[in-house]
């Protein structure tokens, strides 16, 4: 049963026992980028450009599965949910037209979500903008009406799509993010955010393209805000909220010099063109771009390559029939041109630039360089979307989530803090998602070079495993503190993605079934998470991953579970799945001999579950101070400060105690006052203590056996034990 939350003015989660309430969940589910039918994944080409008649019913998985896939997830002591939908499939067949069937299926699958005493908070979910731009999110016509031709990006790489790649296996791994600095995702994302500005020509339907874009995306998502809530059953004790768009990105806005890499742009991998050479290839000149790849310090050329020699363009021609959607142009707004060669800001005659900082300024002076962009257009939007929603649930949470990585506007100073409102940044360990190899030995600073701390990246360096898992740490209490400083100490944080790839080192664990690396890189990640106390929720589970194409999504393979691996370690009715018997300083080597399907459903195909699947507080009689996880020892310790007027309600705090690391019930609890006793079914244990500092030990009986000096390591013992 879940209760409504409330959020106190120090920025804690309280259940209605007033007892602080620790998120902690997944994300649901990579597979809602990619429609259902006709089912095409990234690496699909047929039927590709069909965009307007797909259908997203049976997203995140057919309903009659949900049933397994809730359980696993609820057996792996998970509280929340983030919900991932997209635009697209709520209104992919044209504007205004809405698909009223997988709105009223995802209201199934919310009850199903409810039913098994989850909350949820809804993400509208995009990437680099759209599937017909190399991601997710927004309907194909979009860019049609935009101006540009989805049809013409992989001649001109206005986007690089695998679905258009020849080969879509040689994909480029991780390159699919390099289409934020690509013509596609430059073009849409500044007529989104401030086409009135810097697009003023762009009219349709008597609206700018900014007002034309925000309000239809705003309105889907109205539309399908009231749908859920209309039968009354799913309330603010189920939704927790509503999250602003995913991963804002801010196109051209801020750029100094069109014709040089700006100094935001960290990732370039593979082709990468200067925004004015993404204008120029798009407007069908063929040009030698500078080739890219990723190592230690970052980005470093490696050659160049010749695209566009047949000199495609990725605009709209001048005969193309806007009479498919419905919607009238301006006939000042020129088809068959470059948009941005029509507002001045280079020749078309002589391919030379005209105003190289166009973007850098808005029309009423205000600078736009670094993240001040956020000040004036994204604010904008976030009222509109904030005020839109609370139009419908004047008490539901409001998620916000700002750019990523970078430092997030004052939204005290620019008067758009609202009640109840969360912030939920992303983070991921570059290095180790875009090389897909964990290292032990080396990693970087990220936010502290982002943030100017250092006058070298080589400072940034930090070496050995200790030094890099408090270095992550030391980087999300930073994310932490900014949202503090931006929207006040009344607003709770939530890392609402994080994760590791688990295709590493040329996806050795798909063949030899070690998967220590894989435990090694998600436990640091999870321990600078529990050191930050973030509420959170992982990146991601897919119910089609493969070990050959991933979460079937440009390449990326990030599910905490996969069918392949069900597949690959169940012979009979035995599950064997164990860590190279050589790294004896993680938990590992357990075997299990399941008698039935059931539980099959709660272990067989996760992934790194060593890591992931650990203690954690549920709820708790008062503001954790600190708590982690030994994974080493199957250790867990916890400090917290009673509420004096809660612990006299003797109402207890309640861990999640998972079956995986204190298999029945072998543990041993040290408080410093109170009891407890184990609920072994639900996997948690309750605890009912004093007011003031409060401390409990956890520690499995595997764990407390290699404390002793005959033994070698938690891993071999359980080993020896199987």
């Amino acid at each position: 049963m879940v209760f409504k939350v409330e959020i106190d003015s120090f920025g804690n989660f309280r259940d209605n026992e007033n007892r602080v309430i620790t998120l902690r969940g997944i994300n649901l589910a990579a597979d809602s980028k990619l429609p259902a039918s006709p089912p095409t994944p990234s690496h699909v080409s047929d039927n590709f450009f069909d965009g307007d008649n797909v259908s997203f019913v049976g997203r995140p998985f057919p309903l009659n599965e949900a049933d397994v896939h809730l359980a696993r997830i609820k057996s792996w002591g998970f509280n929340v949910i983030r919900y991932v939908y997209t635009w697209e499939a709520l209104e992919h067949a044209g504007p205004g037209h809405y698909d009223d069937v997988f709105i009223q299926s995802t209201i199934a699958f919310l009850r199903k979500i409810k039913d098994c005493g989850f909350y949820v908070f809804m993400d509208p979910h995009q990437d680099v903008w759209s599937r017909f731009s190399g991601g997710s999110g927004a309907p194909m016509w979009t860019l049609y009406a935009a101006g540009l031709d989805p049809k013409a990006f992989a001649k001109t790489e206005a986007a690089i799509v695998q679905n258009t790649w020849p080969d879509p296996a040689t994909f480029p791994r991780m390159s699919w993010a390099t289409n934020y600095d690509r013509l596609a995702c430059l073009t849409i994302f500044t007529m989104f955010w401030a086409g009135k500005d810097f697009a003023p020509k762009c009219i349709i339907d008597g609206q700018n393209i900014q007002d034309y874009l925000q309000g239809h995306f705003i309105d889907a998502i109205k539309y399908f805000a009231q749908q859920v809530y209309e039968d009354g059953d799913l309330g603010d004790d189920f939704i927790l909220g509503w999250e602003s768009i995913n991963e804002p990105f801010r196109g051209f806005l801020g750029n100094r010099n069109l014709t040089v890499y700006p100094e935001y742009q960290k990732l370039q991998k593979y082709t990468s063109p200067t925004p004015f050479q993404a204008i120029l290839l798009g407007a069908g000149r063929t040009l030698d771009i500078a080739v890219y790849d990723f190592g230690l310090l970052g980005a470093f050329k490696v050659g160049t390559q010749i695209v566009n020699v047949e000199g495609y363009s990725a605009w709209l021609p001048k005969d193309y029939d806007d009479s498919r959607y419905g919607w009238k142009r301006d006939p000042e707004w020129k088809l068959g041109e470059c948009v941005w060669a029509q507002h001045g800001v280079w020749d078309l005659e002589t391919d030379s630039i005209l105003r190289p900082d166009y973007f850098l300024d808005a029309p009423d002076g205000t600078r736009l360089d670094g993240e001040s962009w956020t000040e004036t257009y994204f604010i904008d939007h976030w009222n509109k979307f904030a005020d839109t929603i609370r139009s419908i649930r004047s008490e539901t949470m409001l998620f916000c989530q700002t750019p990523v990585m970078a430092v997030p506007p004052n939204f005290v100073e620019l008067g758009a803090l609202r009640s109840r409102m969360v912030f939920t940044p992303h983070f991921y360990d570059g290095l180790t998602l875009i090389r897909k190899h964990w290292s032990r030995f080396w990693n970087v600073d990220v936010i502290g070079v982002l943030r100017g701390k250092y006058w070298s990246p080589l400072f940034a360096l930090r070496f050995g495993e200790t030094s890099i898992r408090n270095c992550l740490r030391d980087q999300l209490k930073s994310l932490k503190h900014e949202g503090v400083e931006s929207f006040g100490i009344g607003v709770p944080c939530l890392m609402s993605e994080i994760g590791i790839p688990y295709d590493m080192n040329e996806k050795k664990a798909y063949v030899d079934g070690d998967y220590t690396v894989q435990i090694r890189a998600l436990d640091a990640n999870i321990y600078a998470l529990e050191g930050a106390k973030l509420h959170h929720t992982y990146w991601v589970y897919s119910s089609c991953n493969s070990h050959k194409w991933g979460d079937h999504w440009n390449g990326e393979d990030l599910s905490l579970w996969s069918p392949s691996d069900v597949k690959h370690r169940i012979s009979g009715s035995q599950y064997s799945y164990s860590l190279a018997r050589s790294d004896s300083s993680l938990i590992a080597g357990k075997r299990y001999s399941f008698s039935d399907e059931s539980q099959i459903t709660d272990t067989v195909g996760s992934r790194a579950i060593e890591a992931f699947s650990r203690p954690f507080p549920l709820v708790t009689v008062g503001v954790p101070q600190e708590y982690g996880f030994d994974i080493n020892n199957a250790v867990f310790s916890m400090e917290l400060y009673a509420d004096e007027e809660v612990a006299s309600k003797l109402v207890p705090s309640e861990i999640h105690v998972p079956d995986f690391h204190y298999p029945n019930g072998d543990l041993q609890v040290e408080v410093s006052s109170g009891r407890w006793e184990l609920d072994r079914p639900n996997q948690i244990l309750r605890w009912w203590h004093d007011g003031g500092k409060q401390t409990i030990k956890i520690i499995g009986i595997r764990g407390a056996q290699i404390m002793k000096p005959e033994k070698n390591s938690y891993g071999d013992f359980c080993a020896i034990c199987s």
